[in-house]
């Protein structure tokens, strides 16, 4: 069983920045990724990362703005979040999943979530 604790969520700006923090509580060298659901929408895949290799996977909506990466002892999973938009308002989840990042879009590939933390982006 693994927990996930996200942080770093608040409000800024359009066009401002932030980083979320996703706290693991055992190592986990496998597939972990960003969800977001905003009101009124489905639950969305963000990024990736299978730690592994380092490799990740990013929705077209986010290529070129935010950056998913994870510290070296697997513990920390973050989402730096640049140039945001009011349309990135949203819960933001982190998830682990237990196979190799092989349906990173898909939220029932994954196992363990969070609770979530909350971005408001505004105009």
């Amino acid at each position: 069983q693994v927990q996930l604790v996200e942080s770093g969520g608040g409000s800024v700006e359009a066009g401002g920045s932030l980083r979320l923090s996703c706290a693991a509580s055992t190592p986990f060298d496998n597939c972990m990724g960003w969800f977001r659901k905003a009101p009124g929408k489905e639950r969305e895949a963000v990024a990736s990362i299978y730690s592994p290799g380092g490799r990740t996977n990013y929705a077209d909506s986010v290529k070129g703005r935010f950056t998913i990466s994870q510290d070296s002892a697997k513990k920390i999973l973050y989402l730096q979040m640049n140039t945001l938009k009011p349309e990135d308002t949203a819960m933001y989840y982190c998830a682990a999943d237990l196979s190799p990042c092989g349906s990173w879009y898909e939220d029932i590939a994954y196992n363990y979530w969070g609770q979530g933390t909350q971005v408001t982006v505004s105009s």
